[in-house]
């Protein structure tokens, strides 16, 4: 399985991770390359293993998962981190997206949902569930000005890399993007590339809230 996605999953309820690792070794395209059943555990199999994703949870032992991610992502910038949360943990989300994991799922969710995140994040995408992201945006929503001034950093943005960025902060992926504006994928992919850079943030994801924030979205 050349190919397949390197996935390392981190929970600390064993019957959990046992029989989430079953499931999704079952898939041609993903391979476990490791199970920790800490935080602590989750950083050293990361740093052995190179996996392409990390699954994890927020709240575990010894380090959560957004401590993982802090520690991780300066470590491996092209290390896709999905999230699994529970419904009513915005705060998490909030932290974890912040720290750079790109992909958010609820932990009770069908295993579709799962499995689209991680394939997404091992695409270079960000992929929230509905539920997380509508209730992201509309936090935002509640805090932002109602005239809000364009700051420094998005100014800094092309009318294009605007269009794409509120296309994006929609929930759209690339290919819809593309769709949408009417141009290719790969130029959806540079126009992403420069909005991370110039905002200064470490995912999709980040970009979005930052873009529902600024009341872009």
């Amino acid at each position: 399985m050349s190919n397949a996605i390197r996935l390392l999953l981190a929970e600390d309820e064993r019957l959990t991770r046992e029989n989430l690792a079953r499931l999704l070794a079952l898939e041609d395209d993903i391979e476990i390359v490791g199970t920790a059943a800490d935080g602590e555990e989750a950083v050293g199999l990361a740093r052995t293993r190179a996996p392409h994703v990390l699954l994890t949870d927020i709240q575990m032992p010894r380090k959560t998962g957004i401590e993982v991610t802090q520690i991780l992502k300066p470590e491996m910038p092209d290390l896709g981190i999905v999230v699994l949360t529970i419904y009513h943990d915005d705060a998490n989300v909030f932290a974890a997206i912040k720290a750079g994991a790109m992909g958010y799922v609820l932990k009770d969710g069908p295993l579709d949902d799962t499995l689209a995140a991680v394939r997404a994040v091992a695409r270079g995408e960000a992929l929230l569930h509905p539920s997380i992201a509508a209730r992201v945006i509309a936090e935002f929503n509640k805090v932002r000005p109602q005239t809000p001034a364009k700051s420094e950093k998005f100014a800094e943005l092309s009318e294009r890399e605007l269009e794409v960025l509120k296309t994006l902060a929609s929930g759209k992926r690339n290919k819809q993007i593309a769709d949408a504006l009417f141009i290719s994928e790969k130029t959806v992919k540079n126009h992403v590339s420069a909005i991370l850079w110039k905002l200064q943030v470490n995912s999709r994801a980040e970009a979005a809230l930052l873009a529902a924030k600024e009341g872009l979205a």
